[in-house]
């Protein structure tokens, strides 16, 4: 059976005007609901948590930042006994990021009881502290499909009593090879348990896993659509060899202050990189060659505004969700249409307005015909000729980070860090960007004309009463 939900403004909206209220939650998971301010349901928890609730395998499509993590958090929330410590239930999710993400909204849902533990166990962190973890026992896991599977090879995680079982981004997990780490995970499994499945897209790989692993499943699909308003797409035809020049025409027409750029492959990402930082722009790319310390260093730059474009292929940057996007370039046009409307989503959201501007070559065109055709929207078709005068003026992003050597296990906080530059350091609030702490460091963003001095202050003082290394993250 699968249940269509026609297009809607953006699906974080309370477009449906359905209540919380309405769904068989118990009280505690109501209360808290209404404390964290969520009164209405999302497209997508207002079509799949009455089946969620009511016991029924699901497959649901749903973009990032429509409300999904929602709608599995409480099924499974539904379903736990915090009286019994043994994992109930777990989350495969594609990235680390992703996998942290959840964690954490799962951690506000679960303020009805005290003792509920969830647990992230993903890659590019030693093993030792996740074991000892596992061995207090956890309720609720989350993490990345080749780190599960180390701890299910050194039996320091047990399923025995597993009732729900989620895959998060499936379709990305399939894009980066994981099918065969998610079957494995999933024949550890009890056979009788529920499995929800959570996609943006449904490529064959999905009807595979939904025939091995899922019964009688519900469907969902929401159809994504976004506000004419928020998101003004516009399509320029350029020759395939000039479409790397022509981002930065782009860049310097529209000048937004956060882009970013999609290639289909990892090299096209490399040569867009090397373009753009021979034309002066503060740039960086995401890829599956980095290392997670890398990675994380990217992602926090990017998020902070310091880095003016992120070049990524859509696995690369799947999971992500940034907020104040001003724009999306498509440099390669996808072969899949909802990959194309995906990409747009992630700009204009909130109540932002955002820019999704793609480059074509004369083969792209029957591409762009089949995206047209899915938005029920003209295309509109622009040249490049008239934004050949675009201001030349650098595009400079307008806060630098800085790294601090030290993070959560010197017991740094952010409160620290904003502390030492506002106190002794003598900046304002107003100076100060996003603060993110990482076990080993801690990254703040500051305004670019405060940031060789702020480097030289917090190295010359202290942060939570002891001397730190400083240094800014530059491309």
């Amino acid at each position: 059976m699968t249940n269509t939900i026609p297009p809607s403004s953006p699906p974080a909206a309370s477009a449906t005007g359905r209540s919380f209220n309405e769904l068989p939650l118990p009280p505690g998971i109501q209360a808290t609901l209404q404390q964290l301010g969520y009164l209405n349901m999302t497209p997508i928890q207002a079509a799949s948590l009455p089946l969620a609730l009511a016991g029924h395998d699901l497959i649901a499509q749903a973009k990032t930042g429509s409300g999904k993590t929602a709608a599995f958090a409480l099924a499974l929330l539904t379903r736990l006994n915090p009286r019994r410590f043994a994992v109930q239930a777990l989350v495969l999710c594609p990235t680390r990021e992703l996998a942290e993400q959840v964690t954490q909204e799962i951690r506000r849902l679960a303020r009805f009881e005290d003792n509920i533990k969830i647990l992230a166990l993903c890659g590019g962190t030693t093993m030792r502290p996740q074991m000892t973890s596992l061995e207090h026992g956890a309720h609720i896991v989350v993490g990345t499909p080749g780190r599960i599977i180390d701890h299910l090879d050194r039996e320091s995680l047990k399923l025995d009593a597993l009732n729900t079982l989620v895959f998060d981004e499936a379709d990305c997990m399939l894009d980066m090879g994981f099918y065969d780490d998610i079957t494995f995970v999933a024949k550890r499994c009890p056979a009788e348990r529920q499995t929800l499945l959570f996609s943006a897209t449904y490529p064959e790989g999905i009807a595979r896993l939904a025939r091995q692993f899922l019964r009688n499943p519900q469907e969902v699909k929401l159809l994504e659509q976004h506000e004419g308003s928020k998101i003004r797409q516009r399509f320029y035809e350029v020759k395939h060899e000039e479409r790397l020049h022509a981002v930065g025409i782009l860049l310097k027409h529209y000048r937004p202050v956060s882009t970013l750029a999609f290639c289909n492959t990892k090299q096209q990402c490399r040569d867009l990189l090397e373009v753009l930082h021979a034309e002066g722009f503060h740039a960086l790319t995401l890829n599956g060659d980095l290392e997670q310390r890398e990675r994380d260093q990217v992602l926090i730059q990017f998020a902070n505004r310091s880095c003016s474009v992120l070049v990524a292929t859509d696995v690369a940057a799947r999971g992500l969700d940034i907020a104040q996007l001003e724009a999306v370039i498509n440099v390669d046009v996808t072969p899949d249409p909802e990959i194309h409307i995906h990409r747009i989503g992630r700009t204009g959201r909130a109540d932002e307005d955002g820019w999704a501007l793609s480059l074509c070559s004369t083969a792209d065109k029957r591409r762009v015909a089949s995206i047209a055709q899915m938005m029920c929207s003209e295309p509109e078709w622009h040249g490049l000729n008239a934004l050949q005068n675009g201001d030349d003026a650098p595009l400079v992003p307008p806060m630098v980070t800085l790294q601090i050597l030290g993070g959560r296990k010197e017991k740094i906080r952010p409160g620290d860090v904003l502390g030492a530059l506002t106190g002794e350091a003598g900046f304002t609030r107003e100076q100060v960007g996003k603060i993110t702490v990482t076990e080993q460091s801690a990254y703040v963003a500051v305004a670019r004309d405060i940031a060789v001095e702020a480097v030289r202050k917090l190295s010359a003082g202290k942060v939570k009463g002891k001397t730190v290394k400083v240094r800014a993250l530059e491309d």
